[in-house]
């Protein structure tokens, strides 16, 4: 169920998906409002397809959009009404360890009919979401994720604003239920589950009405499990103004194509360009081909061209001071199918490759699969630490560290842009600077949820 661009254009104005961001419930700062995850039936593929089972929060994919202003407590009560245990991680917040919502190292999970109170303060304005973190590779790849917002004090100079969650599913053309085999060998040890169907926030050809010259921010997530998105613009003039939820010293003009990798963000200005009667589009590149991901509907003309942006407000403790001099810890990937991976240590125990396939587990840190009793690195919170990660296998990897966001220590000896998700493609040796955040076990792992599955996850102790 490929989406081409020949079915796109047959079903034109017809494939209309209504509102882009899901019904839902803005948060309250006061009481604990109920999240809960639970199995559903959505139209996820086109009219005309039968509808697929899915688990989301609270019975949509994506789930009910949280959003709050910067410095307000986010307060939601986790219930778990899914046949399984479950937890939730709010990805790119800065929080409290214990309200990170990693099982198995913040939490317990979450039992069936139970509940879990989280409770934190959204210290940061920018784009940011929540998903499970117990069972990641089924569970977000069942559709349990959503979007977290925290706006601004004042609202910048935009039209409108487009909160948009890309992804993709492994999806059967004909019944459209999702694949069942999510512990796919192939895709664990390859690039990852790569969906046959794409979608934005759920919906399959994402429509929406504009104005020549109107100015709209478009807050773009990728929660698909493996999926590197491809991305440009037409009849768009745009500006990247934050990564990962931290704003640009100075915005970006966005390139004819860029990246986003699995649980990074995007904050783009784009101005329409298009003229009146014609259509706009934030587009995706699939082998060579460009498809329409959203696309914007030109009416009247809105006004004058306006000048370029200014930067969005910085949000706190941006810094990475004394980053020349910090400790150096070393992270070596190895493994998977064309890897040079001989053996490693797996429960304690040495086993070889060949082994290791029998387990399904493919991948290593530092010779180790999977979570160690020792950490990576041990870090003192405020204290300035580096990692230097050196990809010795054929696939690209999204590393996501919790609770933190990294900048990259450049060549020239000058420091990248704050992320949260950092993305190495094979052979690539990269080092990252970053200020140890709130006490406790951050858990450290590839978002490529298969391969954390089989072995890319380590951790860091901040005390």
């Amino acid at each position: 169920m490929n989406n081409t661009r020949r079915e796109f254009l047959k079903l034109g104005s017809s494939a209309a998906i209504g509102a882009l961001i899901p019904s839902g419930l803005l948060a309250s700062a006061q009481s604990p409002v109920t999240l809960t995850a639970l199995p559903a039936n959505v139209q996820l593929a086109p009219t005309g397809y039968p509808k697929t089972e899915i688990w989301g929060f609270d019975g949509t994919t994506p789930g009910t959009l949280i959003r709050v202003k910067q410095g307000e407590t986010v307060r939601r009560r986790f219930v778990n009404n899914l046949p399984e245990a479950s937890s939730v991680h709010w990805h790119g917040l800065r929080l409290e360890n214990a309200m990170d919502g990693v099982a198995g190292l913040t939490q317990e999970a979450v039992p069936p009919g139970e509940s879990f109170d989280y409770a934190f303060n959204a210290k940061d304005a920018g784009t940011f979401w929540y998903h499970a973190h117990t069972n990641s590779v089924e569970q977000v790849a069942r559709g349990l994720y959503g979007p977290l917002i925290v706006d601004e004090p004042e609202a910048p100079d935009v039209d409108s604003d487009e909160v948009l969650i890309l992804d993709d599913w492994a999806m059967n053309p004909e019944t459209a239920q999702l694949d069942p085999d999510f512990t796919s060998r192939h895709d664990r040890s390859h690039a990852g589950r790569r969906g046959n169907y794409v979608t934005t926030n759920g919906e399959p050809y994402a429509e929406r009405r504009a104005a020549r010259n109107q100015r709209i921010r478009l807050r773009l997530i990728n929660a698909a499990n493996a999926r590197i998105f491809q991305l440009g613009l037409d009849g768009l003039e745009g500006w990247i103004m934050a990564l990962d939820g931290m704003p640009l010293a100075q915005p970006e003009p966005v390139a004819k194509v860029f990246l986003l990798a699995p649980g990074q963000r995007m904050d783009l200005f784009v101005d329409v360009t298009a003229q009146s009667g014609k259509t706009a589009h934030l587009f995706r590149v699939d082998d060579d081909e460009a498809l329409s991901q959203v696309a914007f509907a030109v009416g009247d003309e809105a006004g004058s061209r306006r000048v370029p942006p200014p930067p969005l407000p910085e949000n706190p403790d941006m810094d990475v001071p004394g980053y020349e001099q910090a400790p150096l810890f070393d992270l070596h990937m190895e493994g998977g199918a064309m890897g040079g991976l001989q053996s490693a240590l797996f429960n304690g125990k040495r086993m070889s490759f060949r082994q290791l396939v029998d387990v399904n587990q493919f991948w290593s840190f530092n010779g180790t699969v999977g979570l160690t009793d020792a950490p990576l690195a041990a870090v003192v919170s405020g204290r300035t630490a580096r990692v230097k990660i050196r990809n010795d296998t054929a696939f690209p990897h999204a590393m996501h560290l919790h609770g933190m966001h990294m900048r990259e220590v450049l060549k020239d000896g000058g420091l990248g842009p704050l992320r949260d998700t950092v993305l190495l493609f094979g052979d690539d040796t990269r080092e990252f600077a970053f200020v140890a955040g709130k006490p406790g076990k951050w858990i450290f792992h590839c978002h490529m949820l298969g391969h954390t599955a089989s072995g890319m996850a380590t951790w860091i102790d901040v005390t």
